[in-house]
């Protein structure tokens, strides 16, 4: 969720929820869309080749640009729908427009309490209700719903109340069904792109997202799985205080990644934080098969303790993922292929989690797997040595290297054989991006390679990967 503390407070949103004003809404953004299209169709009849393709480049950032304004005003599904375009988007959209949509992850204004009220008393009771004391300044908001902190009056325990806005879930497939629409009339992707299974799955996602009672369980989950590890918190459920569209959970002090206390740190700690998130994430999904997949830096905290190690603080489970043994089983022979750096096992991977095609050509084969090993660079033999500490610590503050994975895939021409990769890939390598920039953000130095080995190595990882293999 967004963090009101980043950048200042925002003016709170008018929340557009009646069906009407989505509507009408919403056929604007298309009327609108479709003619910008049309006026940049005529204006590229009189232009070279050059100048049309630097106009449809910068045409795609302004679409993009209005598609976020738009949809940063109407909140809910169709405003989320926009945050998984730049997640979706970065396989076929110019990286100028996924910038502009990735906007959209944390530049969401909150609704006015006096909107919200009347919805938590109906979901909960006014007797219930009356138990807590309720801030209404926001601590944080995003696309589907926004939290407040509250004390508990019987003794005074603070709490963070997480509300979705009214009528959501029922808007969902609607909005999307428009959106499809508006999205096409914007010409936000290419001709013969399955848009309509992007947005079945980003539908699912969003389903998933706005069950607050799944949410709850994950919370509860997790906190159970983490228990025994005091370098992890995980916020305390109240179900008595929660439904399927509020949910209460224990307030958790920490400080932003990015808050100047952290800066401060020194370069040991800052280590050892990088190395618990870095941890997690393989923990979640070698050992695990379940990973929570939105890196957003809101979801992440940090408690900085005198006594004991640092903690992270772990918040919002709703975009939890559990991986199917089959996907799992490829894609682990994808990350032990470049580990070793075995490309035989490591396009067998990729083709086992439909990544490549099976028909595609040796050039092909080879560039892929040569990005392959350039992704896995942090946990390589031999990293580049400007980018090595002198005990032989990867320097993650110093590294570009998505910069440098993004470059490769453009200079191999591989990209027309590759798949739009299925959700599965897409929301790991979402969370796994995530852990890559906090470590570059923590300027973290830490030794990646026996980190990994020990999970490619662990005999329960092993034998898991071996059950999900076998036929």
């Amino acid at each position: 969720m967004a963090d009101p503390s980043k950048g200042g407070r925002k003016k709170p949103l008018k929340l557009k929820t009646g069906s009407f004003d989505r509507n009408a809404a919403m056929a604007r953004m298309g009327m609108l869309a479709g003619a910008q299209y049309a006026g940049h169709t005529l204006g590229n009849l009189f232009r070279n080749k050059a100048d049309r393709e630097a106009r449809n480049r910068d045409f795609y950032v302004r679409q993009a640009q209005f598609l976020a304004d738009e949809l940063g005003q109407l909140k809910g599904s169709v405003m989320k729908v926009g945050q998984m375009l730049s997640v979706y988007g970065q396989y076929f959209m110019p990286p100028e427009a996924i910038e502009v949509l990735r906007s959209l992850q944390d530049d969401s204004p909150p609704v006015a309490w006096s909107d919200l009220e009347p919805v938590v008393v109906e979901r909960l009771g006014r007797r219930r209700l009356d138990e807590l004391e309720i801030d209404p300044e926001p601590l944080a908001a995003a696309s589907l719903g926004q939290v407040h902190r509250a004390w508990r009056r019987s003794d005074g325990r603070e709490l963070c109340v997480k509300v979705q806005y009214p009528r959501l879930a029922d808007a969902i497939d609607s909005d999307i069904r428009t959106l499809t629409q508006i999205v096409r009339l914007a010409r936000l992707v290419p001709k013969g792109m399955e848009l309509n299974a992007i947005m079945e799955e980003v539908r699912e996602m969003i389903y998933r997202e706005v069950d607050y009672d799944r949410e709850l369980r994950m919370t509860r989950e997790f906190a159970e799985r983490l228990a025994e590890d005091d370098r992890f918190v995980v916020p305390e459920v109240f179900p008595e205080y929660s439904t399927e569209t509020v949910l209460v959970t224990s307030y958790e002090s920490a400080h932003h990644v990015q808050s100047e206390a952290v800066k401060q740190l020194d370069q040991a700690r800052r280590n050892a934080l990088g190395e618990q998130a870095l941890e997690l994430f393989l923990r979640e999904f070698f050992v695990w098969g379940m990973v929570q997949t939105d890196p957003h830096f809101g979801n992440y905290k940090i408690r900085l303790n005198s006594e004991g190690p640092d903690q992270l603080v772990l918040l919002d489970f709703g975009a939890t993922r559990e991986f199917a043994p089959r996907f799992l089983g490829s894609y682990y022979a994808v990350v032990t292929g470049a580990f070793h750096e075995d490309a035989e096992q490591l396009i067998d991977g990729a083709i086992g989690i439909n990544l490549l095609r099976r028909d595609s050509p040796q050039h092909v084969f080879d560039a892929f797997a040569r990005v392959g090993m350039l992704v896995i660079e942090p946990f390589g033999r031999h990293p580049p040595d400007a980018l090595v500490t002198a005990d032989g610590a990867y320097r993650w503050g110093e590294s570009d290297l998505p910069f440098r994975v993004s470059r490769a895939i453009s200079d191999a021409a591989i990209s027309r054989w590759f798949r739009i990769p299925p959700r599965e890939i897409v929301f790991l390598h979402r969370r796994m991006g995530g852990v890559f920039v906090l470590l570059a953000v923590l300027d973290a130095e830490i030794k990646g390679r026996p980190m990994l080995a020990h999970y490619l190595e662990r005999e329960d990882v092993q034998h898991e990967r071996e059950h999900r293999q076998s036929p």
